[in-house]
């Protein structure tokens, strides 16, 4: 994805025991959320904001009017939605949250400026408007089953005085922000005129001195502004395109259909999210940056499980990208946040420090042989496709990332063998490897894409294939079938060779030898 050329703020000073990639180049890892919260971007968040409500408690009869359960409401709890969820998930990891919204003058707003404030949001630029109620979902549990859900919803428009009293909020609040994120759904506070306002603060592509990321309903209406991304899910990607996603690969649908809804929504890059099946990065293919599409893989959850995983989602993925890390790190890592949440009942906030316990169990230790052999017969019992690759993934790099998304999707399950610290030594010569197995393990593990991960000390894994008979081996574009000893492993046992695409000038010696020389910056 094209960066627009925005000064990043400097980490805070810290010591360190070994050098630190820049978050420029930073992959995902168990240190990256704290690295975000330490930079601490300033975010404001534009839209809808609503209260979300719990009333809880035991149902032990019917009602004598209705065949309806009379619940005894012992508790309730309440949570900031929508725009002011977004802004209290990007306040729980780090960044200074100033939110632009229009509330009423009654209780539920009262509410919603107190959990606001707890959450360390600001609300200078949150308007009083005493003509409108607040907006507010409230969900009627007995136990844990979900039987009634009642809302309140503003139904007069917006009159023209509030409309400029956000307008002049929004002014005030994006001077010397780093990020602008747009909550439009369809809630009546973003009119045409703020769509407009939302251009001009900002500015043109090359010109602005923040992102702009939007996450509306119907993204096309901010066509005008040219985002920086936009985050349709697959509904409102259907809106954009007038088709729905259709087939058996909604990913793969979705891909295809990239230079369509980059064109419909005037947005340099897209983040398609697709519930279970994870999200679609769709970069921006031009300039320097060019790359690939990246997919993450997804936690499964029921839709009552999932609520507000998406402001979640879109948070971290704006803390990530408005202290400069790559897009497709930024993804990872807002999908890592995703997950953490969805499990949850109800609107829920994800925190840096559980953020990095995520990825950190993400990361998790390296399998013995045997043990990965014990699961990989079990994944094939289920009918899970194995895909297997390997290599030193000494410095990850674009182009590891991206052959490593593209080995997932040629199965279900992608086993990833690193050579171990001798066997690097031996193939790439002394001084390497830079980063010792452990830490190598770690950053692959985080992928979203990499299962399981494993280590070899041969030169080649052809005992691990034997072992394991993946039905996929996966090797990157720098290398023919013809090429690898191990082929023959593979033939023998029935399955097959794939060589994925090559993207050039990725390789993880020429940026040491750059490095190195004291070239290439």
């Amino acid at each position: 994805m094209a960066a627009p050329d925005v000064p990043r703020r400097r980490e805070r000073d810290r010591t360190v025991d070994a050098p630190v990639p820049p978050l420029a180049s930073a992959p995902l890892a168990a240190d990256l959320p704290a690295r975000l919260a330490q930079v601490a971007p300033r975010v404001v968040v534009l839209g809808d904001a609503v209260l979300d409500q719990w009333l809880t408690g035991p149902s032990r009869r019917l009602s004598r009017e209705a065949p309806v359960p009379v619940v005894e409401v012992d508790h309730t709890r309440g949570s900031p939605g929508a725009a002011a969820n977004t802004a209290a998930n990007l306040a729980a990891l780090g960044a200074r949250t100033e939110l632009v919204s229009v509330l009423g003058d009654d209780a539920d707003a009262a509410t919603i400026r107190e959990l606001l404030a707890g959450h360390g949001v600001g609300t200078a630029g949150v308007v009083t408007d005493p003509a409108r109620p607040t907006a507010a979902k409230r969900r009627v549990l007995a136990d844990d089953a979900l039987v009634a859900r009642f809302d309140t919803n503003p139904r007069d428009p917006l009159g023209p005085d509030s409309r400029a009293a956000v307008r002049d909020a929004l002014r005030a609040a994006v001077d010397g922000a780093d990020a602008v994120v747009v909550c439009d759904y369809d809630g009546g506070l973003l009119d045409e005129e703020t769509v407009a306002a939302v251009a001009e603060v900002v500015g043109a592509p090359g010109e602005r001195s923040c992102r702009l990321v939007v996450d509306a309903h119907d993204p096309a209406r901010w066509r005008s502004t040219r985002p920086d991304v936009v985050t349709p899910n697959a509904g409102e990607a259907a809106l954009l395109l007038g088709r729905e996603l259709g087939g058996p690969d909604r990913v793969a649908a979705a891909e295809a259909a990239g230079p369509d809804l980059r064109e419909r929504s005037g947005a340099a890059a897209v983040v398609v999210t697709l519930d279970r099946d994870g999200a679609l990065l769709l970069p921006d293919p031009v300039g320097d940056d060019r790359a690939p599409a990246h997919r993450t893989f997804a936690r499964p959850a029921s839709e009552s499980r999932a609520c507000g995983a998406g402001d979640t989602f879109t948070a971290a993925l704006v803390l990530a990208l408005a202290a400069g890390t790559p897009a497709p790190t930024a993804v990872e890592l807002a999908q890592a946040a995703a997950d953490v949440v969805v499990g949850r009942p109800g609107t829920s906030v994800c925190t840096t420090g559980e953020l990095a316990e995520r990825v950190a169990a993400a990361e998790g230790p390296l399998l013995d042989a045997a043990s990965l052999a014990a699961i990989v017969d079990e994944q094939r019992v289920a009918g899970r496709r194995v895909v297997f690759t390997n290599g030193c993934f000494d410095v990850v790099h674009r182009g590891h990332v991206a052959s490593l998304n593209q080995a997932k999707r040629l199965g279900d399950v992608l086993v990833v063998a690193l050579n171990s610290d001798d066997s690097v030594a031996q193939l790439k010569g002394p001084g390497r490897p830079l980063n010792p197995l452990a830490d190598r393990a770690a950053v692959i593990g985080a992928l979203s894409c990499v299962d399981h991960v494993t280590a070899f000390d041969a030169d080649t894994p052809a005992e691990l294939l034997e072992l394991l008979r993946p039905d996929v081996y996966a090797k990157g574009g720098d290398y023919t079938p013809e090429m690898l000893r191990e082929s023959a492993t593979v033939a023998a046992y029935g399955g097959r060779v794939v060589i994925l695409d090559y993207l050039p000038d990725r390789s993880t010696t020429s940026l040491v030898d750059r490095i190195r020389g004291g070239s290439g910056g």
